[in-house]
């Protein structure tokens, strides 16, 4: 069994971990290869090009990398159809993996994808495409495959992997431990994102926010959990928007972060998911190029951008984006949940419910549908 994978960011590459978990428990001499980052290699990935090459979002963003993308791209599929693996899975990163799918498809090479675009929030037009581009779909979310199947593309509902990973009852006292964090500490978790484009766009406003909240609340403390290589990225936001923040930078251990903290101010994406999972309140913020703000804005078909608001059909948690991602906002909002411990407990009965949905032994179950595909 030789697999080739693509993982384009640090949440592509935590998923793809997981799964390669229960891969090898089915076959425990796998070999996979190709674009992944940390979480792959610890179950024995080995990686031609980092994933961090392709962390970029927004279309102004990917428009200055185009060349080198498009360039990683072409080479890895000369090379995959020069050497043709057993299987292709492309996990997430739909702009990169699924003309890449096609590609391998028509020259024989079964396609499989795992993460289901979200053609359901925007960008639809992608349905008329992906049966010829994919054989099958991993579904993390149990409203896709029906949706998928209505448009010729096979899919299989798998549960998602982080509702696995996540323990129902987070680790809040062992975490705080570990962190140097006292039981009666107030801490409020800043998660920016994990690509450079976002911490460039994002970081020094949520630090403009800290250092507000820190003076409305001194006792308050901070952490601020990083993905690979970008600690120097970080730092000089530090220094120039919080210099006398009480704030940790931990390299990597969001998920400490997360479990430790009793409020978070995180950045749109993967990382909101793994917040409800934790069950802890949150401000989901984002913003990015203005003119990718205006193309993005108009394809999108719902009124919510964080997942635990698509996922709950409701504005369970806020969402301050683009022109309202501000630090006087962002300050504010991150106040009323620390004011409202109410309403912070019945959030964490929505997000219970939410994860005992999702929680369904994904690898067992994508492993299954992937021996289901190449019929051993």
């Amino acid at each position: 069994m030789r697999l080739a994978m693509v993982a384009g960011e640090a949440s592509g590459d935590l998923l793809a971990g997981l799964l390669l978990a229960g891969l090898r428990q089915r076959w425990p001499a796998l070999q996979a290869e190709g674009i992944g980052g940390p979480r792959m290699a610890e179950h024995g990935f080995t990686s031609w090009w980092g994933h961090d090459r392709l962390a970029v979002r927004g279309y102004v963003e990917v428009l200055r990398h185009y060349r080198e993308i498009a360039g990683i791209r072409r080479q890895l599929a000369d090379r995959l159809l020069a050497q043709p693996p057993t299987a292709f899975i492309g996990v997430d990163a739909p702009d990169f993996n699924l003309g890449l799918e096609a590609r391998l498809k028509s020259a024989g090479i079964p396609a499989i994808h795992f993460v289901c675009p979200s053609v359901w929030a925007w960008r639809g037009g992608r349905l008329r495409h992906m049966a010829a581009s994919v054989d099958h779909v991993l579904c993390l979310f149990p409203f896709e495959p029906e949706l998928l199947r209505a448009h010729g593309v096979a899919a299989s509902y798998v549960g998602h992997p982080l509702a696995d990973a996540i323990p129902l009852r987070p680790p809040r006292a062992a975490s705080r431990a570990a962190l140097g964090l006292a039981d009666s500490d107030t801490v409020v978790a800043l998660l920016p994102g994990s690509r450079r484009s976002e911490i460039d766009a994002i970081a020094p406003v949520f630090l403009q926010a800290a250092a507000l909240l820190h003076r409305q609340r001194p006792a308050l403390r901070f952490v601020l959990p990083l993905a690979g290589g970008l600690r120097e990225r970080v730092e000089p936001w530090v220094a120039m928007h919080a210099p006398q923040l009480p704030l940790q930078l931990l390299d990597g251990r969001s998920h400490e972060a997360l479990a430790a903290c009793d409020v978070t101010l995180i950045a749109s994406g993967t990382a909101t998911l793994e917040a409800a999972l934790f069950k802890r309140p949150m401000v989901i913020a984002y913003r990015m190029h203005p003119l990718s703000w205006q193309i993005m804005k108009r394809m999108k078909y719902q009124p919510w951008v964080g997942l635990p608001n698509i996922l709950c059909r409701d504005f369970v948690v806020p969402e301050l984006l683009q022109g309202d991602c501000r630090p006087d906002k962002l300050a504010r909002a991150v106040s009323s949940w620390l004011d409202d411990p109410a309403g912070s407990q019945r959030l964490v009965k929505r997000f219970d419910e939410l994860h005992h949905l999702l929680r369904r032994d994904t690898a067992r179950c994508a492993t299954d549908a992937i021996a289901q595909v190449l019929q051993l």
